[in-house]
C-alpha cells in the first residue's frame, strides 16, 4: 500500500533527523503549523495577516478540539523553497505537528508538501498556485485550498481576450508561479483565438521594470499580461503608467489582490479585470470576518487570508467529526465533507483540490467608489466546476488509482 510505504519512509527520515518521535498523549496539544513569507516580497499578501486569520479560526473554534488545546506554530520561509523545506522538517521532527498550512510561494509549497508526504501528515496549501499540487505531484495528504494558475487563466484569460485584445505579451515573474500562470494563460488565449507575440521574465523582487516594459512596448501587442503578484505587480503597473504603455496597451493582471488595488489607487487600476476567490462584501458572514480582521490588522483581508481562516476551521471540524487526529481518518473526513462557510461552498476532490466558486471583478473608477476599501465590482461568478473541473486531475496518479 502507498500509505505504508510513505510512512516507512517518513519514519526513516525522521529517525535520522532527530530520533524517534514521542507518542502523542491524549491531552497533548493539537499543533497547527503555518509557514509563509513573513518578511520578504510577499509578506504583505499573507504574513502576519495570514497568521492572524488562523488565530481567529482557532479562537472561533473555542481554542480546542476533542478536549485538547490547539497550539499554533509559525515560521518565515522568506519565499525560499530550501528554507521552507528545512522548517517543515524541523516542525515535524521536533514539534510533532498535526497539520501544516502553507502560505505564499508555489516552490515553497511544493517543498513543504514533500516533507509532509514523507511524514504522512496533512498539508493544506493555501498560497501555492501551481497545478502540480493536484497533478503530477499530488499526494494522499495534500489539499490545495485556494486557486491555481489554471483556474485563474480560465477565469481571466478568456474574458480579457474577448474584451481587451487578441495579441498578448507576457511580463512574467521568473519562478514556478509565474511560469505556470503564463503557460496556462497562453493556452486560454490561443483557445479563444488570440496570439502571444512574446514574453519576458523578471526576477522576484524587481524594482526597475523599464527594460522589460520597453520590450513589451516594442512587441506591438494589444495586451500586456502581468503574470506576477505583490510588489512586483504594483511596480510593474506603476512603471507601465509612467512609460505611457497604457496609452497603447491594455493591462491584464492575471493575479491581483485587494491590497494591490488599495496600494496603487483606482486612478491607476480602474477598469482592470481580476479574479479572486473571495471578497469581504460577498456575504454578511464575509463582512463580519473582515470587520474583525480590520480591527486587528488595520486593513481588509484578501482571499488568501480568508482561505487560511476557512482551511483551519475545516481541519478542526474534520478532527471533531472523525474523533481523532489520525492523518488518514482526518483526510478521509475532509474529502467527504461539504464545506460551506464565509469563504466558500464546495467540496474537496480525491486529488486534493477544493472546488469552489471564483469571482471575476472589475476595479471601480474613483467616482464609483464609496469608501477606502470599496474597490471592486462583481462582474460574474465562475462556478467551481467550471473553474477547476469536476473530475480529479488526470495526471494525479494517486487519485487515478483510487478511481
Amino acid at each position: 500500500m502507498l500509505t505504508g510505504l510513505l510512512r516507512t519512509a517518513a519514519a526513516a527520515a525522521l529517525l535520522a533527523a532527530a530520533g524517534a518521535l514521542p507518542a502523542q498523549a491524549a491531552d497533548d496539544p493539537v499543533r497547527i503549523a503555518f509557514i509563509t513569507d513573513m518578511s520578504g516580497v510577499y509578506s504583505d499578501l499573507d504574513g502576519r495577516g495570514g497568521l492572524e486569520a488562523i488565530t481567529m479560526a482557532v479562537e472561533d473554534a473555542g481554542g480546542e478540539v476533542l478536549g485538547r488545546k490547539v497550539e499554533i506554530l509559525s515560521a518565515d520561509h522568506q519565499s525560499k523553497a530550501d528554507i521552507a523545506s528545512a522548517q517543515a522538517r524541523e516542525m515535524v521532527a521536533r514539534q510533532d505537528i498535526d497539520l501544516l498550512l502553507g502560505g505564499t510561494n508555489s516552490a515553497a509549497n511544493l517543498a513543504m508538501q514533500s516533507i509532509m508526504t514523507e511524514a504522512g501528515r496533512p498539508f493544506i496549501s493555501i498560497g501555492g498556485t501551481t497545478p502540480r499540487l493536484t497533478g503530477p505531484d499530488c499526494t494522499p495528504w495534500t489539499i490545495a485550498y485556494f486557486y491555481d494558475t489554471t483556474s485563474l487563466a480560465r477565469s481571466v484569460g478568456a474574458a480579457a481576450t474577448r474584451s481587451a485584445g487578441k495579441t498578448w505579451y507576457f511580463l512574467t515573474a521568473d519562478y514556478t508561479f509565474g511560469h505556470s500562470l503564463e503557460e496556462d494563460a497562453t493556452a486560454v488565449v490561443k483557445q479563444n483565438g488570440g496570439e502571444v507575440l512574446g514574453s519576458v521574465r523578471h526576477p522576484l523582487g524587481t524594482t526597475d521594470f523599464s527594460a522589460f516594459l520597453l520590450s513589451a512596448q516594442a512587441s506591438g501587442a494589444e495586451v500586456l499580461a502581468l503574470a506576477n503578484a505583490g510588489p512586483d505587480l504594483v511596480n510593474a503597473i506603476k512603471g507601465a503608467k509612467e512609460f505611457g504603455l497604457t496609452d497603447s496597451m491594455k493591462l491584464a493582471s492575471l493575479l491581483m489582490f485587494i491590497g494591490d488595488i488599495h496600494a496603487l489607487g483606482l486612478e491607476n487600476t480602474q477598469g482592470l479585470l481580476m479574479t479572486e476567490a473571495w471578497n469581504f462584501n460577498l456575504s454578511p458572514e464575509a463582512q463580519s470576518f473582515a470587520d474583525r480582521f480590520y480591527e486587528k490588522m488595520g486593513k481588509m483581508p484578501n482571499g488568501l487570508q480568508a482561505a487560511e481562516y476557512s482551511a483551519t476551521r475545516t481541519y478542526l471540524r474534520a478532527v471533531e467529526e472523525a474523533g481523532t487526529t489520525d492523518p488518514d481518518a482526518v483526510m478521509k473526513k475532509m474529502k467527504s465533507m461539504e464545506i460551506d462557510d464565509m469563504y466558500g461552498k464546495g467540496y474537496i476532490r480525491e486529488d486534493g483540490r477544493f472546488v469552489h466558486d471564483l469571482y471575476l471583478f472589475r476595479t471601480k473608477t474613483p467616482e464609483e467608489s464609496t469608501g477606502e476599501w470599496d474597490l471592486l465590482e462583481l462582474v460574474t461568478t465562475v462556478p467551481g466546476e467550471e473553474a477547476f473541473g469536476k473530475e480529479p486531475n488526470a495526471s494525479c496518479e494517486f487519485a487515478s488509482k483510487q478511481g
